[in-house]
């Protein structure tokens, strides 16, 4: 998952990030509502976890001006306001979710799992393909029933391409959902990537469409 964080407290903002990376997830951290509501208007993102109280515009505002442009992605918004009128406001302004500062970590990681999976069209947080299993609420792999152990760039990918499996996903797409907007990246690094995944999972899961990018699907199987 590609993670836009806009908040501007200088402590909170980076250890957000941090614990956001240590689940495998990429992170781009912006501290106000300009920057941030830019990147979220032309970046590809999976969610973004939003400040209401920001510098230069407020969270608020960078939400309408998203929802008024046609930007879907999934935001929670994540305040030490708790008044009703606050959270209403977030609300009519096209928030998905929002939880209230102070808050645990784990607690802001579940719900942003949950968001991205039901974005993706997943009722069930258990999404199965052949012999391998994705347990989105906790970000755990599996491949015969057996834990599956990957690298955050490995988890990325697989992730990306489990919760649109069967679905042919662009390689610029691809890349966009893995890396972080400051990455230095290689040309070939996603086929680097794929290459590792096919050599843990089996070389058929993962198809290379021609000219388009990459499907997960169980078809070669059957």
């Amino acid at each position: 998952m590609r993670i836009l964080l806009i908040e501007d407290d200088p402590d909170l903002g980076p250890a957000i990030a941090r614990a956001l990376r240590a689940e495998h997830c990429a992170v781009d951290l912006f501290a106000d509502g300009i920057d941030g509501g830019h990147a979220g208007a032309t970046e590809a993102y999976d969610a973004a976890v939003l400040d209401i109280g920001l510098p230069e515009k407020d969270g608020i505002h960078v939400l309408r001006d998203w929802r008024t442009d046609g930007r879907d992605l999934p935001v929670l918004i994540l305040t030490a306001r708790e008044a009703w009128s606050d959270k209403v406001a977030g609300f009519k302004a096209g928030a998905d979710d929002y939880l209230v500062k102070p808050f645990r970590v784990e607690e802001l990681v579940m719900r942003l799992r949950a968001l991205v999976r039901r974005a993706a069209g997943h009722a069930a947080s258990r999404i199965d393909c052949g012999p391998l299993a994705f347990e989105a609420q906790t970000g755990q792999f599996e491949l015969d029933g057996l834990p599956l152990k990957l690298t955050a760039l490995e988890w990325r990918v697989l992730s990306a391409l489990m919760l649109r499996r069967e679905a042919v996903i662009d390689r610029l797409e691809l890349m966009e959902r893995v890396y972080e907007g400051d990455a230095d990246v290689d040309s070939n690094s996603l086929e680097v990537i794929v290459g590792r995944l096919r050599k843990k999972i089996g070389a058929t899961l993962i198809e290379t469409v021609r000219g388009r990018g990459y499907r997960l699907t169980a078809s070669a199987l059957a």
